[in-house]
């Protein structure tokens, strides 16, 4: 039960967190591959974890139908003024917060183990590297984070005695009686789950969801919601953002940060195979990027995570090849269908579907059935060495240096395949009135047009007006050196509603175009929105596109986007004083060239 740890403040936090939780038993985690094994015998042994006979080392879990996704609305941003959380995230006042959940953890480890699990995110030692240490009571916790932080004793080592570190505390919310049996997954009632941020201590408790991002805390919680208050108070950026590097035939390295909201591509376009030849593409990061200015001034980025938590459904061979190809070992899948022979499947996964699954509440499937087989947040959590194309610098503790930023969305009309930013301010403007049609990965009705700046509406930890002033400092700071900032659509439709644009290892294409305006070698024509491809400029050699189809992709019609500016309006005026009025400055701007 008593376990001895050299630095003083989490010796500390441990004792106060076992004697108001009142677990059964401590243990403290060291990443060890026999850990896992024995969290994982753990979970097999309560019929938690289903083994999967298709593929080494992997398991299938489900989890209880009201404990399936993120819960937004019961996820909160706690500082002690109201105006500080801002207008996009739930508030509550700090001292009531943990006055409510003070009460729920009290005994709420009963008949558990607490699990102490010492974490970096990013490259243990790497400067842009922070430490966090989550105590949870799930064993599923452990190995999650076993896949996704670097876990372990060498973090307690950098840690020492005085080292600071991000408290992340954890519990699924179920004590157990004695004697009492426990469930396949045990979690507490919706009302009673609180995912709870408090930026100004770098502090995150969570309460009564064993699921993804509700409780892998270096996910969401740390990397982007606390992280991002923590950046703005030390000069850096968290962003929700991939990172890839593109060769071109000679040899020139390109490192892009892009940032879409979900059901836009960010996993496809981080693990892509280039369609034009030469091009080489590796993955740094499919999700988060946290970036610091470098001794040289420019922009350097880490991927913070060691793994994927992908969303399963949709994901297959003709969209995503090598994230396929990434889950062949060593993966926990969470709510996906089980196969007769021993393997999972989702929706979307092959052509035809099987004839026969256990379905991700346990319940027999066969195709025609009322309902999906895998839950549509069914997720993969994957080693991120396992991915074919894992870039040999992923894990580089100094990061790469970013030459080209961008931010996207799903429109269906109006936004051209691809602009580029007249200035920095005008790319923070793109970023900040960033917006995309909702789809069933959303919540509200499908096809909506829905603003998420810079793809961080959920995850941005302070007001997001501060925020974008953040993002206009950052700029001024790398001057002539920041990243170039471009704008793209994959998802425009024709009249008669077929994509316009292949997508998918075609989106090279564009990423080619960007690069060839980083080295001046080719010129783009203005347009009201922003800079655009000459004719002939972007390679579409060997795609079969007309060329009334590539007019109308990148065609910039003034009617629609005068129609657009009263909707930024309104969205800018959510943030009222706290809006930088150089955004201000770029929306009339943007008026005055619609004319």
């Amino acid at each position: 039960m008593d376990i001895t740890v050299k630095n003083r403040k989490l010796s500390g936090w441990i004792k106060e967190v076992a004697e108001m939780c009142q677990p059964d038993d401590i243990y403290l985690c060291d990443g060890t591959k026999k850990e896992y094994d024995l969290m994982m015998s753990k979970l097999l042994a309560s019929g938690s974890a289903i083994p999967l006979k298709k593929r080494p080392n992997s398991y299938l879990f489900r989890s209880d139908p009201s404990d399936v996704a993120r819960v937004e609305d019961r996820t909160y941003i706690s500082t002690v003024s109201k105006d500080e959380a801002g207008p996009t995230n739930n508030w509550i006042d700090p001292a009531e917060l943990k006055k409510t959940m003070r009460s729920l953890y009290k005994g709420c480890m009963k008949g558990r183990t607490m699990y102490v699990i010492p974490f970096s995110m990013g490259p243990i030692g790497s400067p842009i590297a922070k430490i966090g240490v989550e105590i949870s009571d799930s064993p599923y916790v452990v190995c999650n984070m076993h896949i996704m932080t670097r876990v372990g004793s060498r973090v307690l080592d950098i840690l020492g005695e005085d080292g600071d570190f991000i408290p992340c505390l954890h519990s699924i919310g179920a004590p157990l009686a004695e004697g009492q049996k426990d469930v396949q997954w045990p979690c507490a009632p919706i009302e009673s789950k609180y995912i709870s941020h408090f930026p100004e201590e770098s502090l995150i408790w969570s309460y009564g969801s064993g699921y993804g991002g509700n409780a892998l805390l270096g996910k969401k919680c740390l990397a982007l919601r606390i992280a991002s208050s923590v950046a703005k108070r030390e000069g850096w950026m968290a962003e929700h953002m991939l990172i890839l590097r593109l060769t071109s035939p000679e040899g020139k390295q390109y490192h892009i940060a892009a940032a879409f909201p979900s059901a836009c591509g960010k996993t496809n376009l981080a693990m892509m195979r280039p369609s034009i030849e030469g091009w080489k593409c590796e993955c740094l990061g499919d999700d988060i990027a946290w970036m610091k200015i470098g001794p040289d001034g420019r922009l350097y980025a880490i991927n913070p995570e060691s793994g994927f938590f992908g969303v399963a459904p949709g994901t297959s061979y003709n969209t995503n090849p090598m994230a396929m190809d990434s889950l062949k070992e060593n993966v926990i899948f969470t709510n996906c269908a089980l196969t007769d022979d021993g393997d999972v499947w989702w929706e979307g996964m092959t052509d035809d579907s099987p004839a026969h699954t256990i379905d991700w509440k346990g319940k027999d499937w066969t195709p025609g059935s009322p309902s999906d087989a895998a839950h549509p947040n069914a997720r993969f959590t994957a080693p991120a060495s396992q991915c074919p194309v894992i870039c040999k610098d992923w894990e580089n503790p100094a990061g790469v240096p970013i030459d080209i930023f961008i931010f996207g969305g799903r429109r269906s009309n109006a936004v051209p395949l691809v602009s580029e930013a007249l200035s920095w301010d005008h790319g923070v403007f793109l970023g900040a009135t960033a917006a995309s049609e909702t789809t069933s990965a959303n919540i509200g009705a499908v096809g909506n047009l829905r603003r998420d700046p810079f793809a961080m509406k959920p995850f941005c930890g302070y007001n997001m007006g501060d925020y974008f002033q953040h993002w206009l400092n950052m700029g001024d700071k790398l001057g002539s050196k920041a990243p170039k900032i471009f704008y793209v659509n994959w998802f425009r439709k024709s009249s008669d509603g077929k994509f316009l644009w292949p997508g998918f290892s075609d989106n090279s294409r564009v990423l080619k175009w960007m690069c060839e305006r980083i080295d001046a070698k080719v010129e783009a024509k203005e347009s009201p929105i922003g800079l655009l491809p000459k004719d002939g400029d972007l390679d579409i050699k060997g795609i079969n596109i007309s060329a009334e189809n590539m007019k109308e992709l990148m065609s910039v019609d003034k009617a629609e986007w005068k129609a657009e500016i009263p909707d930024i309006e309104n969205h800018f005026s959510l943030f009222g004083s706290r809006l930088p009025e150089r955004l201000n400055k770029q929306l009339k701007d943007l008026s005055a060239r619609l004319g």
